[in-house]
């Protein structure tokens, strides 16, 4: 199984680049795993549905053919840490070679998007910024692949 992260806008950050480095390199001793970010769509004169449509455009481009896509949104599925767990082995079980994770902009996804996807996952009721977001799912798949290896990094 490959998993891509797809993040519309860059992180401009350091120390979330930092912590989103280190995230990655754990990743890669248990799945093939792809980082992305997406441009960011601006401009003053563009409405919140205009943009949405365009960040559109720019995700559906860079999804290929076949990957289950995942998007994480506030009104998604919420588990637990050992939750995600499970659903990540589901994923697998199930032979969904690809996941496409996608993180989308500060107005949230179009509804092409939103019909295009096969679920919807949610972090938290909580609001994080997006630059934050991406450090906190790479933390936590991170954390599931531990989970399911019986590595001591999660505690119970």
């Amino acid at each position: 199984m490959k998993i891509t992260l797809l993040a519309v806008g860059k992180t401009k950050e350091a120390y979330l680049k930092e912590g989103q480095n280190e995230y990655l390199k754990r990743l890669f001793r248990y799945v093939p795993f792809e980082y992305r970010e997406l441009a960011e769509v601006k401009g003053k004169n563009l409405k919140e549905e205009q943009i949405r449509e365009k960040e559109a455009e720019h995700i559906m481009r860079s999804i290929s053919p076949g990957n289950r896509i995942i998007l994480f949104d506030e009104r998604g599925d919420q588990y637990t840490s050992e939750g995600l767990a499970n659903w990540l082995q589901h994923q697998m079980m199930e032979g969904n070679r690809n996941i496409c994770l996608v993180i989308g902009g500060p107005y949230g996804f179009s509804s092409r998007v939103r019909k295009a996807a096969d679920q919807e996952l949610s972090l938290s009721r909580l609001t994080f910024s997006h630059q934050m977001v991406r450090l906190i799912i790479l933390e936590q798949l991170y954390r599931a692949f531990t989970i399911l290896k019986g590595e001591p990094y999660h505690h119970s």
